[in-house]
């Protein structure tokens, strides 16, 4: 699969037809979905309508909107007018379709993107390896056998795979960052209510983000850029305006402060992952050693805020249908349900106090660099993985590095890096910078992928 930007000027330049790239797009879905099974329902039929309808454009002389013709795929808890958001759950199997797209996605087709399917994930958005019992693993196209992460692996794996250029993806507690680490692809957590969350299937309504994949940071500022904007039906995006990303601005790292993450990062990093850093720490010319506030208490803080928030959503669901929930995450839906209320109102009270220290810490840096994940990725069915002499729970295990950080809220782009070399498994770091500052991430990200450093070939499968 051509590059998205790419795709987009080849249209715009009348070199080739949004009805071709589509074509090339669905070939290479049905070649190799049956071995990633990336995608739990396609919408080709509306994908054809939308290419024709940029072609009708460009035939007639009028001007195409900025990603035209760029076939793109969305993680199965987006609305999607006219298919069932299933979330990843056999629950919702019998729920209405949608009536309507959600807000991203009406962005993405306003900018000409062109919606080609929804991607598999864990069931409601709980696990990081997308291990699916009701609709099968996704599967790593770097390594069939391996996770792609999760739980947004289909969108990791759709792009690695080649099946995309883009897709959307949701993260709450590493579900981009992950498997952008794990696949070998770009993802961008954006700052906690910058993006629109309305027609998204929710989680953990104050944790949950939505953002992109793509297999370059062109492809993915310039996504991010149609995401963007203000959205007064949905409380909690926070954005009031449309800053300038790193597809604008430039990569130049002048006068930014980069630091690399010590302490709790280091000691949850695998020497693999520690090399990942050191490898991204080399061509930033990064400085070493910088403490990230009460990492340990923040992660323990998310786990409680997931499974209190997570478990009362679906308590109705739970009592009515707990035999048709997802056997890897029912037990700790039921768990969080019944935890006591004065554990949630405590982790809210420490976030509160956690983020004036994480702020503070942006006074004297501008990004920090650290693992976005543990290890590279499992084996299907592993259920513990080695992390430096001992042996941790595979699932819960992959976001030790992530979920301290989105729990205070801060924009993170994932860049894919191949510490082991090309023929190993990928293994990424996370980009973290202040609130609001997703254009010092992506332009440090820039930087990283003109080094060389940080690629995302597609896989050869």
């Amino acid at each position: 699969m051509t590059p998205g930007l790419s795709i987009v000027r080849a249209v715009h330049a009348g070199e080739m037809q949004a009805e071709e790239a589509l074509e090339h797009c669905i070939a290479r879905i049905e070649v190799t979905d049956p071995k990633v099974n990336a995608f739990t329902d396609g919408s080709f039929e509306r994908a054809v309508r939308e290419a024709r309808a940029i072609d009708q454009l460009r035939i007639k002389g009028k001007p195409l909107p900025p990603l035209a013709g760029m076939p793109y795929a969305v993680k199965n808890l987006f609305d999607v007018e006219g298919m069932v958001t299933r979330a990843g759950s056999k629950v919702r199997n019998d729920a209405p379709p949608a009536h309507e797209d959600a807000e991203l996605v009406k962005r993405m087709r306003a900018a000409g993107a062109v919606l080609v399917g929804a991607l598999n994930m864990d069931e409601f958005a709980y696990g990081f390896t997308t291990e699916n019992t009701h609709y099968g693993p996704c599967r790593n196209p770097r390594r069939l056998e391996h996770i792609a992460g999760g739980s947004s692996g289909g969108c990791g794996a759709a792009v690695a795979a080649g099946q995309v250029p883009v897709s959307l993806g949701s993260d709450t507690n590493g579900s981009i960052r992950v498997p952008s680490s794990l696949c070998g692809v770009w993802g961008l957590k954006p700052t906690f209510g910058r993006l629109s969350r309305r027609g998204s299937f929710p989680f953990v309504a104050s944790l949950d983000h939505l953002g992109p994949f793509a297999r370059n940071v062109e492809d993915l500022a310039a996504t991010y850029d149609a995401l963007q904007g203000p959205d007064p039906l949905d409380p909690g995006c926070h954005a009031t305006r449309i800053q300038p990303t790193a597809w604008q601005i430039g990569a130049s790292l002048s006068g930014l402060r980069i630091g690399v993450l010590g302490g709790y990062f280091d000691k949850h990093a695998s020497p693999t992952a520690r090399k990942a850093v050191a490898i991204a720490a080399e061509v930033l010319k990064a400085t070493p050693g910088v403490t990230w506030p009460d990492a340990a208490l923040a992660r323990a803080a998310a786990f409680i805020t997931t499974a209190s928030e997570g478990g009362s959503l679906h308590l109705p669901r739970l009592r009515e249908r707990a035999a048709d929930f997802e056997p890897l995450s029912v037990d700790r839906f039921i768990a969080g349900a019944l935890q006591p209320a004065d554990w949630y109102v405590r982790a809210q009270r420490f976030r509160r106090v956690y983020r004036d220290k994480v702020l503070a810490l942006f006074d004297e840096w501008d990004v920090l660099i650290a693992p976005a994940t543990p290890v590279q990725a499992t084996p299907v069915g592993a259920e513990t993985f080695e992390l430096n002499g001992q042996q941790v729970p595979a699932r819960p295990s992959m976001g030790l590095l992530t979920q301290p950080i989105s729990f205070a809220g801060c924009p993170v782009v994932a860049a894919p890096l191949w510490p082991e070399g090309r023929n190993a498994l990928p293994l990424g770091v996370q980009l973290i910078a202040a609130p609001w500052r997703e254009d010092l991430a992506l332009r440090v990200g820039r930087a990283l992928e003109a080094s060389g450093a940080a690629c995302s070939p597609i896989a050869g499968i």
